[in-house]
Parts: C-alpha cells; structure tokens; sequence
C-alpha cells in the first residue's frame, strides 16, 4: 500500500528558527536563550493562527532535548538544534514520548489537569527535558488553570510547559505572570507570497504570480491557511494552475477583478457596478467574501487620499503594482465616497444573516452610488 503523502504545511513546516518566518524579535530572543542555555520553564505563545505558534514550541522541544547539543558545547552555541539526532528526528515525526502536545479544546477539565500533574511529575522517557505543549490554552477551564497554577509555580527542573493561544485576553492573569510572553504578528502578504513560491519551485507547481498572490491573500496572515490552499489546488488541478483556477476554489475574486469594480464604483457607474456584482453571483464567487473585499479595498483608497503616506505601509502588504492601482484609485475619491463605503459596511452585516445576501449589497451600490454622484 502506497503511503499517504504528506501536507505541504507539514513537510515545510521550519525545523529551525532561522526557518521561522515573520516572527523576528521572538526569534532573537529565544535563539539567544538557547545559544546561553537559558530556556524558561514556562512560555506563552499569543498570535493568529497560522504564525509559527506550535512550530515554535516543538523548536524549543529539540533545543531542550537535542543530543547533539547535549554532547557538542560548540554547537550548543549556535543557538539551534542539529536535526540530525534521533531526538530531533522523532519530534519532527510527532513521536517523541517526552514531547506531550494537548488540544485544550478537547482536554480542558480539572481530571486531565491532574493527570498532567502526576506526568509532570515522573522522569523523562528517553530525553534530558519533558516538554509540554497546550494547543487553543485559553479553552481550559477555570478549574484547570487554577489546577495548572501550581505546577506553573514550582515546575520540575525536567520540565518545560508551552501554553499556545489565539485570544491571550481569557488566559488568566496569574498564568501569565509565571510564564514568559511572546506575542506574534500577523505574517504579511509578500512573507507569505515568497514562502509560496518557494515550495512552488522545489515541488514544480507552475503557477503564476498572481495566483499565488491570492492564495496569500485568502489566507489572511497564516502560513499555515496558505500553505494548506496550495495543496489543495495541486490536489485539484495538477501541478500548473492559474488565477482562475484559484478563484474557483476559494470563492474569492483577484485583486485585478477587484479594482475593476471598485473603479466602477469610483466612477458612479451604476448600471456597470450592478451588472458585475451579478457576474459574480452568477460565477459562484462568495458574496460576502467579495464584500468583505471590497470594503477593504476602498478602506485603503480612502487611507491614501487622506493620507498618501500610508502607501508606505501598505507596501508590506500589497505589490508595486497592486499598490500602484490603489493609489490611482485614490484621486479618484472623494468625501461623498465615504457614504458608499458606509453603505457598503452595512450591506455587509445585513448579509452575514440573509437568505438574499445579493439584495443589501443591491441596495448599497444603488444608494451609495446615488448619493455620490450628488
């Protein structure tokens, strides 16, 4: 039997820190922790999905256990594990006893808690280190963090707990006073587009720029999101895709459809404006997906028009050429405009909980439009 192949986020997951991408003064601190042999008891993790969050912590489960470091001061001193120990190996492979990972979501009450305890209290299996790691932390219950609180307060000198979350707001306070902080970032667009079009060229997917541009988009600042539509679309349509082959897939427009409808808008072309939304009701596309894009699109123009400075900033998001387009776009707006957009915001949540999501979005661009060209 021919085995499963293996998802792309997981054969290009970093197994390194210099790998991590879009994380760089967490990276610092924590290599250098490394390079001195200072790794914390206890850390947590805070960010969006799909940044590097439990890549990280399985990082620093091969720095605490890696054997080469264990027996080469020298190499210790770089500040990275060797990937090359069976350590290393195993806990790239998700089989290393001493490397616990726990889905809160599923594990949150006081008895798993407890059993943790009396784990955290036995040896290590086959390392120098026991290393923990708390998936969703913010899903255990009250119960199971003050449960935790202990441990936390006089942890094993074996040990080391790595709580993972996305919302740090419901961890409690006492939780994170004991455990050191790391917040990430949301990855841009370009971090996510370059890393794209490298497993493009390492696994000979012929795709063009701005097809990965959109899956980079879609995925909204996760590598992970990005990396997972890629496979898809290998899945899909073989190794050679275009941008239209993405749209279909995701149900989102490209960034070239996009402002073609947002110039309509800019232009007070109603009739072109309400005859495209319906080419896109009628291509599948996601309505509110498209919404929610457009909004985001004039939000920008808007930015630009008020404050052209801000083009600097949306540069680490957006291509020369897409960044280009916005800022022509730009001088076309004016204040009557901002209503449109407001309209628009509207017609968004009306939506979100309508059988006839195309009828707000209608009403919107008819409005909106009439009071503009006012």
């Amino acid at each position: 039997m021919k085995p499963m192949a293996l998802a792309i986020y997981r054969k290009y997951r970093p197994t390194t820190f210099d790998e991590l991408l879009g994380q760089e003064l967490t990276v610092r601190i924590l290599k250098e922790a490394a390079k001195t042999g200072r790794l914390a008891h206890a850390y947590l993790f805070a960010g969006p999905r799909g940044t590097g969050k439990t890549t990280t912590a399985r990082l620093i489960a091969k720095i605490a256990n890696c054997e080469t470091r264990a027996a080469d001061a020298a190499f210790a001193a770089r500040g990275e594990a060797c990937n090359r120990c069976t350590a290393c190996q195993e806990i790239d492979e998700g089989r290393y006893l001493d490397v616990i990972e726990i889905d809160a979501a599923s594990n949150r009450g006081i008895d798993e808690i407890r059993d943790l305890k009396k784990s955290v209290r036995t040896a290590p299996a086959k390392g120098r280190t026991k290393v923990f790691i708390f998936d969703e932390a913010h899903q255990l219950s009250k119960d199971a963090w003050n449960a935790l609180l202990k441990t936390l307060e006089e942890p094993p000198p074996q040990v080391i707990i790595v709580l993972a979350t996305t919302e740090v707001e419901k961890v409690p306070p006492t939780i994170t006073s004991r455990t050191q902080v790391f917040h990430f970032r949301h990855v841009t667009r370009d971090e996510i587009a370059g890393k794209l079009a490298t497993i493009s060229a390492q696994e000979g997917v012929r795709a063009g720029e701005e097809a990965l541009d959109l899956i980079a988009t879609a995925a909204e600042g996760s590598f992970r999101d990005a990396e997972s539509l890629l496979d898809q679309l290998i899945t899909f349509r073989g190794k050679e895709f275009s941008v239209d082959d993405v749209e279909q897939m995701i149900g989102k427009v490209a960034f070239v459809k996009l402002a073609a409808f947002v110039e309509l808008l800019l232009n007070g072309d109603r009739e072109g404006a309400l005859a495209a939304v319906s080419e896109i009701q009628d291509g599948g596309y996601s309505l509110l997906q498209f919404v929610k894009d457009v909004i985001q699109y004039l939000r920008r123009v808007a930015v630009l028009s008020y404050q052209p400075a801000m083009g600097d900033r949306f540069a680490a998001e957006l291509s020369d050429e897409h960044l280009a387009t916005l800022v022509a776009h730009a001088k076309l707006f004016t204040p009557p405009h901002l209503e449109l957009l407001k309209s628009l915001i509207r017609a968004y949540s009306q939506m979100r909980y309508s059988q006839f999501p195309l009828i707000p979005l209608e009403v919107a661009v008819i409005e909106g439009l009439g009071r503009s060209n006012k």
